[in-house]
């Protein structure tokens, strides 16, 4: 596999645009699944540092340096929390609120593996701020969505996940939090006539990594780095845009 298309280069910095299921690092229990890392060791050496992680599922923008010095500088941040992260999301469900946050404890489940959940106590703080960008609205019956801003202020595992399904709103397509909501063309559109084998418009986590911004380790100035929706997310707006009933909100 290619490396994933690059969005910054620089002398200090390497962001990429990662495509959903191509995880960040080895996975300890499958060690012959593609990663990143090994892809990136192939491709140009050692010496280049992640300066943070997404979920095998997440798509969107991946930042990392390529010296010591930008490493500290920009983790800083992200340890100092000025470092801002946008994410997108769509989610099931009809958000009450036009902006809200959710303050949660999160700690690892011992129970499963790989998965997290909330507690009262003896866990980590985390905070999340959500806009809702979108609203659809389907006929009686069906599953609403929403397309979501998403601003995390913390860095826990699968903090924006949580805290959209521990609000309601489950994020499309997530196989741990999620309801099992899937997003096909045959439930917006009256009528369809398509294949019997039908696969939902989006089949993965509906969670994207849009925007990172952070003052530059060289420059000392800000800088936001971009990512553009994935085809399969933006796709799906597209027919929830265009088949779900009333106006968008």
């Amino acid at each position: 596999m290619p490396l994933p298309p690059i969005i910054h280069e620089d002398d200090a910095l390497l962001a990429f645009d990662k495509p959903s299921r191509l995880a960040v690092a080895p996975d300890m229990r499958d060690r012959a699944r593609e990663n990143l890392k090994d892809l990136l060791q192939a491709a140009r050496g050692t010496g280049l540092a992640n300066v943070h992680r997404l979920d095998d599922e997440t798509s969107g923008v991946l930042l990392y340096t390529k010296t010591k010095t930008a490493l500290d500088f920009v983790s800083g941040q992200f340890q100092a929390k000025t470092a801002v992260k946008v994410y997108s999301a769509l989610v099931v469900g009809r958000p009450g609120q036009e902006a809200f946050t959710v303050d949660l404890v999160l700690k690892e489940d011992e129970a499963a593996h790989g998965r997290m959940c909330v507690v009262k106590k003896h866990g980590h703080a985390s905070l999340t701020e959500f806009k809702v960008l979108e609203r659809f609205a389907l006929p009686a019956g069906r599953e609403n969505f929403a397309y979501v801003e998403c601003r995390p202020a913390t860095g826990r595992m699968h903090q924006i996940r949580v805290h959209l399904a521990a609000s309601g709103l489950p994020v499309l397509g997530d196989p741990l939090y999620g309801d099992g909501t899937e997003l096909k063309l045959s439930g917006l559109k009256r009528g369809y006539k398509g294949r019997e084998d039908e696969r939902p418009l989006i089949d993965r986590l509906a969670l994207h990594a849009s925007e990172l911004t952070f003052v530059h380790p060289l420059t000392r100035e800000p800088i936001t780095l971009a990512a553009p929706l994935a085809n399969d997310f933006a796709v799906a707006l597209k027919y929830l845009r265009k088949f779900a009933t009333g106006k968008p909100r």
